[in-house]
């Protein structure tokens, strides 16, 4: 038995209901066209038919992989974006037809400076959300598992600030963001780590924190005593500890909403860098549509690099990289390594003045 097209006197829309494979299908065809409405129903005949004859993999496409995805588990905003984007490209195209070559036309299409772009741009912003999606429906048997090659990346210097420059830094900061720096560097969470702490999930007697990693997994962060001291000055008690703020025209948000790498926090970060005396360089644009020229500092750190100050720091200590890597939650043995010996022993004083041991 073939799809028929079905009309409801109490439905705007035609449908389309019968049986295609021994598999009962009804559902709506959005349209009221009855042109339209024929050529959905074409279509998803044909779609079904060879997912029976082929199996799922022949016809599941990247917007029906996406859907899938999003509504396996709860998806960071960030992520979600990404998604968003690369639908407007591979949308309706078959998992079976993205390949290598498709991936690398992509980048024309979905960055700002496409082909251009950095080689760690291509990886965050395309590769790096379609393998999850394409590993996503590989476990469910809808394609088979990605092996993009992606750009390399050059190995880039770990940053990390001396005490100095981060006493620079928060005191150049606006008031609405010091805590939130003199926290990550004192405690080494990420951005998304520090954004997202409750104060149900803080311990001041007991100086711990628990805090929540991209993956799930839960991490006890001590506190040390400045840190307990920015948090004893905020005067909230409840709800999220760095609480976002309202500002005309952008709304609800962290100061300024964006990702979890540290664009909640982009312009007050750039002025607070650029205050302190931090290396970087003017970005100078004219936005479209606009005549006259724009232009923002773009310091070389970025709020990511106070983990690295953090890890830095902790190593110069306590010289313990087994303690380094379980309480800054990290998998391998390999990252961690690249903070040990990086700061020289004569800022253990220092190091240890600025977190109030």
């Amino acid at each position: 038995m073939s799809l028929k097209i079905i009309s409801r006197k109490d439905r705007e829309y035609l449908y389309v209901g019968g049986t295609v494979g021994g598999k009962s299908i009804f559902g709506s065809t959005g349209t009221a066209d009855p042109k339209q409405a024929e050529a959905y129903r074409a279509k998803r005949e044909h779609e079904l038919w060879t997912a029976s004859v082929f199996g799922a993999r022949a016809v599941v496409t990247f917007s029906s992989a996406v859907e899938a995805y999003l509504k396996a588990e709860g998806r960071s905003d960030a992520t979600k974006d990404y998604l968003m984007r690369l639908l407007l490209h591979f949308g309706r195209m078959k998992l079976s037809d993205i390949t290598q070559e498709t991936v690398d036309h992509s980048y024309r299409y979905l960055l700002r400076d496409g082909d251009n772009s950095a080689p760690a741009t291509k990886v965050r912003g395309v590769l790096t959300p379609l393998k999850a999606v394409l590993e996503f429906a590989a476990v469910r048997q809808w394609c088979d598992r990605p092996a993009f090659k992606g750009p390399s990346i050059p190995k880039a210097r770990s940053i990390f600030l001396r005490p100095d420059e981060a006493s620079r830094l928060v005191e150049s900061a606006s008031p609405h963001i010091r805590t939130l720096l003199v926290f990550l560097i004192c405690t080494g969470c990420r951005m998304s780590e520090a954004i997202e702490l409750d104060w149900s999930d803080v311990d001041i007697r007991g100086a711990r924190a628990v805090v929540w990693q991209k993956q799930g997994n839960e991490r006890h962060v001590d506190l040390v005593p400045r840190a307990i001291s920015a948090l004893v000055a905020l005067p909230d008690r409840d709800g999220p500890v760095f609480r976002p703020r309202y500002r005309r025209g952008i709304g609800r948000g962290y100061a300024d909403r964006g990702r979890a790498s540290g664009g909640q926090i982009k312009s007050a970060w750039s002025v607070a860098c650029r205050k302190a005396g931090l290396p970087g360089h003017m970005r100078v644009w004219t936005p479209k549509g606009a005549e006259k020229e724009k232009s923002t500092f773009v310091p070389d750190v970025t709020p990511h690099d106070l983990r690295h100050t953090w890890a830095s720091w902790h190593y110069c200590l306590h010289r313990d990289v087994l303690a380094l890597k379980e309480e800054g939650g990290w998998a391998t043995m390999g990252i961690v390594a690249r903070y040990a010996k990086k700061m020289p022993d004569a800022y253990r004083d220092e190091i240890r003045a600025w977190w109030g041991l």
